[in-house]
């Protein structure tokens, strides 16, 4: 038995979803602890295309249970829209719950994330609009409508009846925008709650009980740790955490339940939205890994900033999240290249600096610091084996597993389940330790 964390170890877009539906084979339970439909999740099965923003990827496994955690913000309309999508490809959602400590996001959150990134002017922060923020902020102020809220019609009318009208007031004052209709929001919301009232349970409770039936757990959370609250690039992150320690508080699960934490992390970088970036490329390598790596984002559909893969960043996800095992992904975008560059460091006003900054300001300031490799100049999408993949390509994994000290499991070669290396099953595989006995980082790669 195993419990196992996906995190990004990027800013997120990592191909964090097709890891997770690749290890939710091995998992009876797939959990989503944070985030909303900012998320979006891109699973290819055999040439079919799913993309899911609140559902968890292992809902393509129909003996797999998928819980949706309290960690998590909900656009009912979104969910159901994902629900009709799935039923209708014949996908059962039989096996999946919802927390009903989870909140909710409402018209006004969408409102007002919108108009308040407009108002922000040269200050925005690059938000999706949908509302996430705003639903997490009435969450902090304990105003927020909850799940359980909309299964009481009656509790739901007067909660709502309040806060509509104090909503209308920052809508119609502040961003003179026009009024909601009080009894039309709440009729139509009344409506989701019948159509979701069937999969809503107490999650921590539908969890701690799998635990103790000792039945494998995969944790899924959305974005990366860079767009972490606390740990990422503020103010250019999220409103949750998705970082590790996101994953017992938007599950209602402890510490000592976790056994493995994997970081997925692209062979190169990208960023979507705004926010310093020291390793982007501008200009013409900028947008041949755009094109190569098909990078736009699943949520918004907007372009993503492309750049060299930073050790900087990646071992300081290794830190806070604690990451035990590495998945790489996209290692065929680079298949053209001739030469790949890594940054191992960075340069601040003139002195070198090996860790992250965590001052924004002094991120932007970050020059990168670049190791250059060999390319390997031919196709790797089809290699299944580490035996089968270029030297080129082997020393390029082996020398990301030392700069970050944490050996790599996965490497993705494409969109597809089948096109990926597996050095260990990060559920049933070994737990190795991460050094040898002279200090030098263990590694897979040779697993």
């Amino acid at each position: 038995m195993a419990n196992v964390i996906v995190i990004g170890a990027q800013w997120g877009d990592e191909g964090k979803g097709k890891i997770t539906d690749l290890l939710s084979r091995s998992a009876d339970v797939v959990v989503r602890y944070q985030g909303g439909v900012n998320a979006g999740h891109t699973i290819v099965v055999k040439g079919q295309t799913f993309k899911l923003h609140l559902i968890p990827s292992g809902i393509l496994y129909s003996d797999t249970e998928c819980i949706i955690g309290s960690g998590t913000v909900i656009d009912p309309k979104v969910l159901i829209a994902e629900l009709d999508q799935l039923e209708e490809l014949g996908i059962s959602t039989e096996n999946l719950y919802i927390s009903e400590t989870a909140h909710v996001t409402m018209p006004y959150h969408r409102l007002i994330d919108l108009a308040s990134e407009e108002r922000r002017g040269n200050h925005k922060i690059g938000t999706t609009g949908r509302g996430i923020g705003p639903t997490y902020a009435d969450k902090s102020e304990r105003t927020g409508i909850r799940i359980l809220d909309l299964m009481d019609a009656e509790g739901l009318r007067e909660q709502l009846e309040w806060t509509i009208n104090y909503k209308n007031v920052i809508l119609e004052k502040l961003y003179n925008l026009p009024p909601l209709n009080v009894q039309e929001v709440i009729e139509e919301y009344l409506g989701y709650a019948e159509r979701l009232r069937r999969y809503v349970v107490d999650a921590s409770l539908k969890i701690y009980d799998a635990i103790q039936r000792r039945r494998n757990i995969l944790f899924e959370g959305a974005q990366g740790t860079l767009l972490d609250l606390d740990h990422g690039t503020y103010p250019f992150v999220t409103s949750s955490n998705p970082v590790a320690g996101g994953a017992c508080v938007g599950t209602g699960l402890g510490p000592t339940a976790i056994d493995r934490a994997i970081g997925v992390a692209k062979a190169y970088t990208t960023r979507v939205g705004e926010g310093p970036f020291p390793t982007e490329l501008d200009g013409e390598m900028g947008e041949l890994l755009c094109a190569k790596g098909a990078e736009f984002g699943t949520t918004t559909g907007r372009k993503r900033r492309c750049g060299w893969f930073d050790a900087v960043i990646g071992r300081y996800a290794v830190r806070i999240n604690g990451l035990d095992c590495l998945a790489i992904t996209k290692l065929d975008v680079l298949d053209e290249l001739d030469e790949i560059k890594v940054c191992v460091a960075y340069e601040i006003n003139g002195e070198r600096c090996e860790h992250f900054p965590t001052s924004s300001r002094r991120f932007q300031q970050c020059h990168p610091i670049y190791k250059t490799l060999p390319g390997w100049k031919v196709p790797t999408t089809n290699c299944r084996s580490w035996e089968e993949l270029p030297k080129q390509a082997q020393d390029y994994l082996k020398y990301l597993a030392e700069l970050m000290a944490v050996p790599i499991a996965i490497v993705s070669l494409g969109a597809s389940r089948d096109q990926t290396i597996i050095l260990e099953d990060p559920i049933h595989g070994p737990k190795r330790a991460l050094l040898h006995a002279d200090g030098t980082p263990a590694s897979l790669l040779s697993a």
